[in-house]
Protein backbone atom coordinates (compact mmCIF):
# COMPACT_ATOMS: atom_id res chain seq x y z
CA UNK A 1 0.00 0.00 0.00
CA UNK A 2 2.71 2.45 0.97
CA UNK A 3 4.74 1.72 -2.16
CA UNK A 4 1.69 2.26 -4.37
CA UNK A 5 0.97 5.60 -2.70
CA UNK A 6 4.59 6.66 -3.24
CA UNK A 7 4.46 5.53 -6.88
CA UNK A 8 1.32 7.59 -7.49
CA UNK A 9 2.95 10.67 -5.93
CA UNK A 10 6.12 10.25 -8.04
CA UNK A 11 4.05 9.78 -11.21
CA UNK A 12 2.18 12.97 -10.37
CA UNK A 13 5.27 15.06 -9.71
CA UNK A 14 6.93 13.79 -12.89
CA UNK A 15 3.84 14.53 -14.98
CA UNK A 16 3.80 18.13 -13.76
CA UNK A 17 7.48 18.56 -14.57
CA UNK A 18 6.89 17.18 -18.06
CA UNK A 19 3.95 19.53 -18.50
CA UNK A 20 6.12 22.53 -17.67
CA UNK A 21 8.74 21.23 -20.12
CA UNK A 22 6.13 21.11 -22.89
CA UNK A 23 6.21 17.31 -23.12
CA UNK A 24 2.84 16.59 -21.48
CA UNK A 25 -0.15 18.58 -22.75
CA UNK A 26 -2.52 18.15 -19.83
CA UNK A 27 -2.13 16.77 -16.29
CA UNK A 28 -4.75 15.90 -13.68
CA UNK A 29 -2.96 15.67 -10.30
CA UNK A 30 -3.48 12.95 -7.73
CA UNK A 31 -1.34 14.34 -4.87
CA UNK A 32 -3.38 14.35 -1.67
CA UNK A 33 -5.78 11.64 -2.87
CA UNK A 34 -3.41 8.69 -2.55
CA UNK A 35 -4.86 7.49 0.76
CA UNK A 36 -8.49 7.32 -0.33
CA UNK A 37 -7.63 5.84 -3.71
CA UNK A 38 -5.33 3.08 -2.46
CA UNK A 39 -7.60 2.28 0.47
CA UNK A 40 -10.78 1.98 -1.59
CA UNK A 41 -9.20 0.19 -4.56
CA UNK A 42 -7.32 -2.39 -2.48
CA UNK A 43 -10.26 -4.74 -1.61
CA UNK A 44 -11.25 -5.25 -5.26
CA UNK A 45 -9.88 -8.30 -7.04
CA UNK A 46 -7.45 -7.54 -9.84
CA UNK A 47 -8.48 -9.13 -13.15
CA UNK A 48 -11.88 -10.11 -11.76
CA UNK A 49 -13.81 -7.06 -10.55
CA UNK A 50 -14.58 -4.00 -12.68
CA UNK A 51 -12.96 -0.59 -12.22
CA UNK A 52 -14.72 2.60 -13.33
CA UNK A 53 -12.36 5.41 -12.28
CA UNK A 54 -12.38 9.12 -12.99
CA UNK A 55 -9.55 11.24 -14.32
CA UNK A 56 -7.73 11.82 -10.98
CA UNK A 57 -7.47 8.11 -10.13
CA UNK A 58 -3.79 7.38 -10.74
CA UNK A 59 -3.49 5.15 -7.66
CA UNK A 60 -6.71 3.29 -8.49
CA UNK A 61 -5.46 2.24 -11.93
CA UNK A 62 -2.06 1.32 -10.48
CA UNK A 63 -3.81 -1.13 -8.15
CA UNK A 64 -5.94 -2.42 -11.02
CA UNK A 65 -2.69 -3.42 -12.71
CA UNK A 66 -1.71 -0.49 -14.93
CA UNK A 67 1.98 0.41 -14.84
CA UNK A 68 3.57 3.88 -14.81
CA UNK A 69 4.83 3.02 -18.31
CA UNK A 70 1.24 2.56 -19.53
CA UNK A 71 0.12 5.74 -17.76
CA UNK A 72 2.82 7.75 -19.54
CA UNK A 73 2.04 6.12 -22.89
CA UNK A 74 -1.34 7.80 -22.52
CA UNK A 75 0.15 11.10 -21.39
CA UNK A 76 2.44 11.15 -24.44
CA UNK A 77 -0.32 9.87 -26.83
CA UNK A 78 1.70 6.86 -27.99
CA UNK A 79 0.50 4.06 -30.25
CA UNK A 80 0.57 1.43 -27.48
CA UNK A 81 -1.41 3.55 -25.01
CA UNK A 82 -3.81 0.95 -23.54
CA UNK A 83 -6.57 3.48 -22.95
CA UNK A 84 -7.04 4.65 -26.52
CA UNK A 85 -3.98 4.12 -28.67
CA UNK A 86 -3.14 7.79 -28.28
CA UNK A 87 -6.60 9.05 -29.29
CA UNK A 88 -8.00 10.18 -25.95
CA UNK A 89 -7.14 12.96 -23.52
CA UNK A 90 -4.64 11.98 -20.81
CA UNK A 91 -6.08 10.39 -17.65
CA UNK A 92 -9.07 8.86 -19.43
CA UNK A 93 -8.13 5.39 -18.25
CA UNK A 94 -9.19 2.23 -20.02
CA UNK A 95 -7.95 -1.34 -20.35
CA UNK A 96 -9.92 -4.32 -21.58
CA UNK A 97 -7.19 -6.62 -20.22
CA UNK A 98 -7.52 -5.18 -16.69
CA UNK A 99 -11.25 -4.49 -16.64
CA UNK A 100 -10.81 -0.70 -16.45
CA UNK A 101 -13.69 1.11 -18.15
CA UNK A 102 -12.89 4.42 -19.81
CA UNK A 103 -15.02 7.44 -18.95
CA UNK A 104 -16.01 10.46 -20.99
CA UNK A 105 -14.92 14.00 -20.18
CA UNK A 106 -18.38 15.28 -19.13
CA UNK A 107 -18.59 14.96 -15.37
CA UNK A 108 -20.50 11.99 -13.87
CA UNK A 109 -21.20 10.22 -17.17
CA UNK A 110 -19.31 7.13 -15.97
CA UNK A 111 -21.78 6.60 -13.11
CA UNK A 112 -24.75 5.31 -15.18
CA UNK A 113 -22.22 3.23 -17.14
CA UNK A 114 -21.01 1.67 -13.89
CA UNK A 115 -24.59 0.93 -12.82
CA UNK A 116 -25.28 -0.69 -16.18
CA UNK A 117 -22.17 -2.85 -15.89
CA UNK A 118 -23.20 -3.92 -12.39
CA UNK A 119 -26.68 -4.76 -13.71
CA UNK A 120 -25.12 -6.93 -16.43
CA UNK A 121 -22.96 -8.72 -13.86
CA UNK A 122 -26.00 -9.45 -11.72
CA UNK A 123 -28.09 -10.54 -14.71
CA UNK A 124 -25.36 -12.94 -15.82
CA UNK A 125 -24.87 -14.18 -12.24
CA UNK A 126 -21.19 -13.22 -12.36
CA UNK A 127 -19.26 -12.94 -9.11
CA UNK A 128 -18.02 -9.42 -9.87
CA UNK A 129 -18.21 -6.14 -7.99
CA UNK A 130 -18.00 -2.75 -9.71
CA UNK A 131 -16.02 0.08 -8.12
CA UNK A 132 -16.97 3.56 -9.33
CA UNK A 133 -15.01 6.68 -8.31
CA UNK A 134 -15.82 10.39 -8.73
CA UNK A 135 -15.41 13.78 -7.10
CA UNK A 136 -18.06 15.54 -5.03
CA UNK A 137 -18.74 17.89 -7.95
CA UNK A 138 -20.16 14.91 -9.86
CA UNK A 139 -22.89 14.51 -7.24
CA UNK A 140 -24.57 17.68 -8.54
CA UNK A 141 -25.06 16.12 -11.98
CA UNK A 142 -28.27 14.43 -13.06
CA UNK A 143 -26.36 11.37 -14.29
CA UNK A 144 -25.16 10.77 -10.72
CA UNK A 145 -28.74 10.63 -9.44
CA UNK A 146 -29.83 8.35 -12.27
CA UNK A 147 -26.98 5.91 -11.67
CA UNK A 148 -27.46 5.68 -7.90
CA UNK A 149 -31.24 5.47 -8.19
CA UNK A 150 -31.00 2.59 -10.67
CA UNK A 151 -28.39 0.81 -8.52
CA UNK A 152 -30.58 1.13 -5.42
CA UNK A 153 -33.72 -0.16 -7.13
CA UNK A 154 -31.97 -3.26 -8.47
CA UNK A 155 -29.67 -3.84 -5.46
CA UNK A 156 -26.66 -3.94 -7.73
CA UNK A 157 -23.15 -5.19 -6.81
CA UNK A 158 -21.47 -1.79 -6.90
CA UNK A 159 -19.62 0.55 -4.56
CA UNK A 160 -19.74 4.28 -5.28
CA UNK A 161 -16.71 6.18 -3.96
CA UNK A 162 -16.86 9.97 -3.68
CA UNK A 163 -13.39 11.52 -3.30
CA UNK A 164 -14.52 14.76 -1.69
CA UNK A 165 -11.66 17.28 -1.97
CA UNK A 166 -13.95 20.25 -1.19
CA UNK A 167 -13.66 21.92 -4.61
CA UNK A 168 -15.42 21.05 -7.87
CA UNK A 169 -12.66 22.76 -9.82
CA UNK A 170 -13.04 26.24 -8.28
CA UNK A 171 -16.46 25.87 -6.62
CA UNK A 172 -16.30 25.18 -2.87
CA UNK A 173 -18.61 22.56 -1.40
CA UNK A 174 -20.98 25.01 0.38
CA UNK A 175 -21.75 26.52 -3.05
CA UNK A 176 -22.43 23.04 -4.50
CA UNK A 177 -24.78 21.55 -1.93
CA UNK A 178 -26.74 22.45 1.18
CA UNK A 179 -25.56 19.41 3.17
CA UNK A 180 -22.30 18.63 4.90
CA UNK A 181 -21.98 15.01 3.83
CA UNK A 182 -22.55 13.61 0.35
CA UNK A 183 -23.00 10.20 1.99
CA UNK A 184 -26.26 11.40 3.59
CA UNK A 185 -27.85 11.21 0.13
CA UNK A 186 -27.51 7.43 0.01
CA UNK A 187 -30.57 7.02 2.23
CA UNK A 188 -32.67 8.51 -0.56
CA UNK A 189 -31.65 5.63 -2.81
CA UNK A 190 -32.19 2.91 -0.23
CA UNK A 191 -28.65 1.88 0.63
CA UNK A 192 -25.97 2.83 3.19
CA UNK A 193 -23.79 5.93 3.04
CA UNK A 194 -20.49 6.02 4.92
CA UNK A 195 -18.22 8.99 5.70
CA UNK A 196 -14.52 8.22 6.15
CA UNK A 197 -11.30 10.16 6.63
CA UNK A 198 -9.88 10.11 3.11
CA UNK A 199 -6.37 10.77 4.40
CA UNK A 200 -6.41 7.56 6.44
CA UNK A 201 -5.68 4.72 4.00
CA UNK A 202 -6.59 1.97 6.46
CA UNK A 203 -9.90 3.61 7.38
CA UNK A 204 -10.72 3.82 3.66
CA UNK A 205 -9.72 0.19 3.24
CA UNK A 206 -11.97 -0.88 6.10
CA UNK A 207 -14.99 0.97 4.72
CA UNK A 208 -14.44 -0.38 1.22
CA UNK A 209 -13.83 -3.96 2.37
CA UNK A 210 -17.17 -3.95 4.17
CA UNK A 211 -18.92 -2.44 1.15
CA UNK A 212 -17.36 -4.90 -1.31
CA UNK A 213 -18.29 -7.87 0.87
CA UNK A 214 -21.82 -6.52 1.10
CA UNK A 215 -22.06 -6.11 -2.68
CA UNK A 216 -20.62 -9.57 -3.34
CA UNK A 217 -23.15 -11.10 -0.97
CA UNK A 218 -26.03 -9.65 -3.00
CA UNK A 219 -26.92 -6.96 -0.47
CA UNK A 220 -26.63 -4.06 -2.91
CA UNK A 221 -24.68 -0.81 -3.24
CA UNK A 222 -22.86 1.41 -0.77
CA UNK A 223 -21.88 5.07 -1.10
CA UNK A 224 -18.53 5.89 0.52
CA UNK A 225 -17.53 9.52 0.96
CA UNK A 226 -13.80 9.95 1.57
CA UNK A 227 -13.00 13.45 2.85
CA UNK A 228 -9.68 14.47 1.34
CA UNK A 229 -7.90 17.38 -0.37
CA UNK A 230 -5.91 17.92 -3.55
CA UNK A 231 -2.59 19.65 -3.05
CA UNK A 232 -2.19 20.91 -6.63
CA UNK A 233 -4.59 22.82 -8.89
CA UNK A 234 -7.54 20.95 -10.41
CA UNK A 235 -5.50 20.41 -13.58
CA UNK A 236 -2.34 21.84 -15.10
CA UNK A 237 -4.57 24.48 -16.76
CA UNK A 238 -6.06 25.71 -13.48
CA UNK A 239 -4.86 28.52 -11.20
CA UNK A 240 -6.09 27.53 -7.75
CA UNK A 241 -4.78 30.76 -6.19
CA UNK A 242 -7.96 32.41 -7.44
CA UNK A 243 -10.18 30.44 -5.07
CA UNK A 244 -8.12 29.13 -2.11
CA UNK A 245 -5.32 30.52 0.03
CA UNK A 246 -1.79 29.15 0.29
CA UNK A 247 -2.36 28.82 4.04
CA UNK A 248 -5.30 26.49 3.44
CA UNK A 249 -3.27 24.32 1.08
CA UNK A 250 -0.38 24.13 3.54
CA UNK A 251 -2.74 23.14 6.35
CA UNK A 252 -4.01 20.29 4.18
CA UNK A 253 -0.45 19.17 3.42
CA UNK A 254 0.08 18.78 7.15
CA UNK A 255 -2.33 15.83 6.82
CA UNK A 256 -0.50 14.28 3.86
CA UNK A 257 -1.83 10.70 3.63
CA UNK A 258 1.59 9.29 2.70
CA UNK A 259 3.29 10.90 5.70
CA UNK A 260 0.46 9.80 8.00
CA UNK A 261 0.63 6.21 6.80
CA UNK A 262 4.40 6.19 7.14
CA UNK A 263 4.11 7.32 10.75
CA UNK A 264 1.45 4.67 11.39
CA UNK A 265 3.66 1.95 9.92
CA UNK A 266 6.58 3.10 12.08
CA UNK A 267 4.37 3.17 15.17
CA UNK A 268 3.26 -0.41 14.44
CA UNK A 269 6.85 -1.56 14.00
CA UNK A 270 6.25 -2.52 10.35
CA UNK A 271 8.75 -0.01 8.92
CA UNK A 272 11.39 2.38 10.18
CA UNK A 273 12.83 5.58 8.71
CA UNK A 274 15.42 3.64 6.71
CA UNK A 275 12.77 1.37 5.18
CA UNK A 276 10.59 4.35 4.27
CA UNK A 277 13.50 6.16 2.64
CA UNK A 278 14.35 2.97 0.77
CA UNK A 279 10.87 2.80 -0.76
CA UNK A 280 11.28 6.31 -2.20
CA UNK A 281 14.85 5.64 -3.31
CA UNK A 282 13.90 2.37 -5.02
CA UNK A 283 10.69 3.59 -6.62
CA UNK A 284 11.84 6.86 -8.19
CA UNK A 285 14.40 5.40 -10.64
CA UNK A 286 11.89 2.74 -11.68
CA UNK A 287 9.29 5.41 -12.47
CA UNK A 288 11.86 7.54 -14.28
CA UNK A 289 12.95 4.56 -16.37
CA UNK A 290 9.37 3.83 -17.41
CA UNK A 291 8.84 7.48 -18.32
CA UNK A 292 11.87 7.36 -20.62
CA UNK A 293 10.60 4.15 -22.21
CA UNK A 294 7.18 5.70 -22.81
CA UNK A 295 8.68 8.89 -24.27
CA UNK A 296 10.73 6.83 -26.73
CA UNK A 297 7.85 4.52 -27.69
CA UNK A 298 6.38 4.65 -31.19
CA UNK A 299 3.89 7.34 -32.12
CA UNK A 300 0.57 6.29 -33.72
CA UNK A 301 0.56 5.69 -37.48
CA UNK A 302 -1.59 8.46 -39.05
CA UNK A 303 -3.17 5.81 -41.29
CA UNK A 304 -4.82 4.26 -38.22
CA UNK A 305 -6.72 7.46 -37.38
CA UNK A 306 -10.10 5.95 -38.24
CA UNK A 307 -9.68 2.86 -36.08
CA UNK A 308 -12.00 2.23 -33.13
CA UNK A 309 -14.74 4.34 -34.70
CA UNK A 310 -16.69 1.30 -35.91
CA UNK A 311 -16.71 -2.34 -34.82
CA UNK A 312 -13.76 -4.37 -36.02
CA UNK A 313 -13.60 -8.16 -36.03
CA UNK A 314 -10.31 -8.21 -34.14
CA UNK A 315 -11.88 -6.13 -31.34
CA UNK A 316 -13.36 -9.38 -30.05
Amino acid sequence: MYRTMVTARLVDEAAFRLNRQGKAPFVVPVSGHEGCQVGTAWPLRQGHDIWVPYYRDVAVVLIAGMSPYEIFLGLFAKAEDPSSGGRQMPSHWGSRRLGIISHSSPIATQIPHAAGIAYAAKYRKEDAVVGCWFGEGATSAGAWHEGLNFAGIHRLPIVFVCENNRYAISVAQPMQMAIENVADRAAGYGFPGVVVDGNDVLACYGAMKTAVERARAGEGPTLIEAKTYRFFPHTSDDDDRSYRTREEVQQAKDQDPITRFGEELKGAGVMDDAAIEAVWAETKPKVDEQIDQAWNAADPDPETLGRHVYFEADDG
